[in-house]
């Protein structure tokens, strides 16, 4: 596992805790008091949007063979590994290690693969120092009566937030290394956790928290509360007969449901959940990653997700609030908008496409393929936000939303899940349609689960699903589904069903005797 970096040097903004965790710090001295231990929880979210410690190029997570820190932010990692390799995002940068993920043929020594592991393995290490630093025996030891509620939350905070990553590693991974707050600190070579074993961890977890986090909608923005247990769990159990071979879409339906009666509603419309004021008067997000372009100056997550997709076109990238912007980087193949039918956004509003071919016939040329627009750094009231060189961005990304939820349980309801309805199920996904069209037009009669995974595609696209989506109905791998350079192939290609899951990084390997390799790496 790796150690614990420099506390960050957390600055305060309208989107953040509004904390600064200190530098060169005792423990004792840091955990003192409540705000001290605030300051720590800072931390803990903080690793999620920032790429290296206050913004600065001192990586948090440093992995041999990248140099640039915003590689290893969290979302960017994620971000690569669920969607570069589907259907739905292409890169045109000419880096045969980035380019393996769309090509389906990586290998354990890819450090871009090695940033994902690395960075959720990180964010573990922080929470579990909070977690160890908060029980009630040191609460009182130090002397800190009257602080228990809240410092207790924190912990809390810090668990969901652990639990999270162990969701990340458990998909993505299977089988990754296992510690908690209960191992000892320095010379620890931590044992292998089964995916099984790991699932029920992870449920355990939750569904403890899901009455010690405070009440939907009662803490902070970007802080983690019931319903974002509850959406996880929901997320958890739909994917249970993958991590676990058996399946729980009765409970998927139960925990969407309990989301869904905690009194979230849809945007009403849809672009504005992606632009730089989605933290202002939004109803339907449960728990977001804030980015800010001054206070949290970071080139990965949502500055990724926006600069990437934009070319060189400096009035387009003006009108996206990115006026420095436009790296000629990813990009969609033709299966997404073709989803949409109509793709150019006058009929199904969630059809956020930019320029670009349809044919792909050669990856590295930026315009082959259909640029993807989701991501907009203007407000909804076409401002650009301040930005000390027009490309950082400060666009929050959903973690979980509402109309996940929506199609949690309509799904869970066509595979058989008990204690939800059809006509329901069918509601939920007409309450998407009818947001995109902005009538009833798009409302379907009737829906099949090739509908559902099709219109996760056009709802969720970009948003980090797509590879566990086409994993859970068996068109990842193989040749069932294909598109374009899908296997390193024009057409496309089946590839070998390993693929499914990714391998523990080579470096881990090396440094930790107690892991064995995921079957076929």
């Amino acid at each position: 596992m790796l150690g614990l970096a420099t506390v960050l040097a957390f600055s305060s903004c309208h989107k953040d805790l509004d904390l600064r965790p200190l530098n060169s710090n005792t423990s004792e001295k840091q955990y003192s008091t409540a705000l001290g231990y605030k300051q720590v929880l800072a931390k803990v979210y903080g690793a999620y949007s920032l790429a290296s410690s206050g913004g600065t190029s001192v990586p948090d997570v440093s992995i041999a063979g990248i140099s640039d820190p915003a590689t290893t932010d969290f979302l960017r990692a994620f971000w690569n590994m669920q969607e570069l390799t589907t259907d739905e995002a292409i890169c045109a940068w000419n880096d045969p290690i980035l380019q393996a993920f769309h090509n389906m043929n990586w290998a354990s020594s890819n450090i871009f693969i090695n940033a994902l592991y690395s960075r959720s393995v990180f964010q573990i290490t922080v929470a579990n120092e909070l977690i160890r630093e908060s029980t009630d025996e040191k609460i009182e030891s130090r002397g800190l009566k009257g602080s228990e509620s809240d410092i207790r939350n924190f912990r809390n905070e810090a668990r969901f937030l652990r639990a999270f990553q162990y969701w990340v590693l458990m998909d993505a991974f299977a089988n990754p290394p296992f510690v908690t707050e209960a191992d000892p600190i320095g010379k620890y070579i931590p044992p292998q956790i089964s995916r099984a074993e790991l699932f029920t961890y992870v449920e355990a977890e939750l569904k403890d928290l899901e009455t010690l986090l405070p009440a939907a909608h009662a803490n902070e923005y970007g802080r983690a509360d019931q319903a974002a247990a509850q959406a996880l769990l929901a997320r958890l159990y739909l994917n249970a007969e993958v991590y676990t071979g058996t399946a729980r879409f009765t409970d998927a339906i139960t925990y969407s449901q309990k989301v869904i009666s905690s009194g979230y509603s849809l945007k009403s419309d849809y672009k504005t959940l992606f632009m730089s004021d989605n933290h202002l008067d939004n109803p339907e997000v449960i728990l977001a990653i804030p980015y800010d372009a001054i206070n949290s100056a970071n080139y990965g997550g949502t500055t990724f997700l926006t600069c990437s997709a934009h070319g060189t076109n400096v009035t387009d990238n003006q009108k996206y609030g990115i006026p420095g912007g436009g790296w000629l980087g990813n990009r969609s193949t033709k299966n997404l908008p073709q989803a949409f039918g109509d793709y150019s956004g006058n009929a199904d509003k969630r059809a956020l496409f930019g320029p670009g071919n349809l044919e792909i016939n050669d990856v590295i040329v930026f315009n082959d393929g259909i640029g993807v627009y989701k991501f907009n750094n203007q407000t909804s009231a076409g401002t650009t936000p301040p930005s000390p060189n027009g490309v950082l961005v400060s666009v929050d990304f959903p973690l979980f939303r509402l109309a996940e939820m929506y199609l949690v349980y309509a799904e869970a309801v066509l595979r058989g899940g008990t204690g939800g309805s059809n006509a329901t199920a069918l509601s939920y996904f007409n309450l998407l349609r009818a947001r995109g069209y902005g009538n009833n037009n798009g409302n379907v009669p009737a829906i099949q689960l090739q509908d559902i995974i099709s219109e996760r595609s056009r709802e969720l696209y970009w948003e980090g699903f797509r590879r566990t989506d086409l994993i859970r109905f068996n068109q990842f791998t193989g040749s069932s589904y294909l598109w374009p350079w899908k296997g390193g192939v024009r057409t496309g290609t089946g590839v070998d069903d390993r693929f499914n899951i990714f391998p523990i990084p080579a470096s881990d390997l090396l440094s930790n005797p107690n892991l064995t390799q995921n079957p076929g790496y």
